[in-house]
């Protein structure tokens, strides 16, 4: 059997919103509700931080600490390099890739991902299509990050494709495997639900403080029924912009 690891790339530096990952939410660190969701997977075999060696990423490492789980600490710019050290030091051959900035990632939608990914042969990657941004992920095996470290060696933008771990899988796709999960009509909708800047974490507090009860974690689809009911709730970040790549 295969081991599948959620490999969750944190660290304090943020550029548009420094520190965010440690930002509290109802008691507890932004970074802490992320792990407390993927701990709900039934398909995951691990999750494992992969942070960086700065000092300041040392809160990273209690964080992760506290809530039980295994930390990789590796270069700040080469994020490929780190996923690819995590994976190999704790010995997972199926990636699922996580950022620290989506504290309502799916644990349902995550495993249906992995069900389907590890239902085909070939398939070397696979992405969540149409679902609200924060919950899109994608999956892939230990060996197509390998093939990515190989294949962008000589590349002229390799700095940027070793910060952005499957941007090069985006515009080479001719030379992977790809499937893509499509959303459901229930799922699709285009909410932003990461944080990048204050007014997303400012609506991820109210959804938080709305929907939170601690010991369990919300169910997305909650939250997608209350920006429903509530249309203003969405008009809190809509001014924010994803960055292009």
């Amino acid at each position: 059997m295969r081991k599948i690891a959620a490999i969750v790339q944190a660290r304090m530096g943020s550029t548009r919103l420094p520190g965010k990952v440690g930002m509290c939410i109802e008691g507890k660190p932004m970074l802490s509700h992320v792990i407390e969701r993927l701990k709900r997977s039934n398909e995951l075999d691990e999750i494992i931080m992969a942070t960086t060696i700065n000092n300041e990423d040392d809160g990273v490492l209690e964080i992760a600490k506290k809530e039980g789980i295994n930390v990789h600490r590796g270069s700040e710019t080469d994020v490929l390099s780190r996923y690819i050290e995590a994976a190999e030091r704790y010995g997972a051959d199926i990636v699922v890739r996580v950022t620290a900035d989506c504290p309502l990632i799916d644990p349902v939608t995550i495993d249906e991902l992995i069900k389907e990914f590890v239902s085909y042969k070939e398939v070397e990657y696979m992405r969540l299509v149409g679902y609200p941004r924060g919950l899109e992920t994608g999956i892939c095996t230990l060996e197509t990050l390998k093939k990515v470290d190989e294949l962008i060696r000589n590349d002229p933008k390799e700095s940027q494709y070793r910060e952005h771990v499957t941007l090069y899988i985006y515009r080479n796709p001719e030379e992977f495997d790809i499937a893509v999960k499509e959303a459901s009509d229930e799922m699709r909708r285009d909410h932003r639900l990461c944080v990048d800047e204050m007014d997303d974490f400012e609506l991820i507090k109210e959804i938080y403080r709305r929907l939170y009860v601690k010991g369990d974690v919300i169910d997305v689809r909650d939250v997608l029924d209350l920006l429903e009911k509530d249309r203003g709730l969405a008009k809190i970040n809509s001014d924010v912009k994803q960055k292009e790549y």
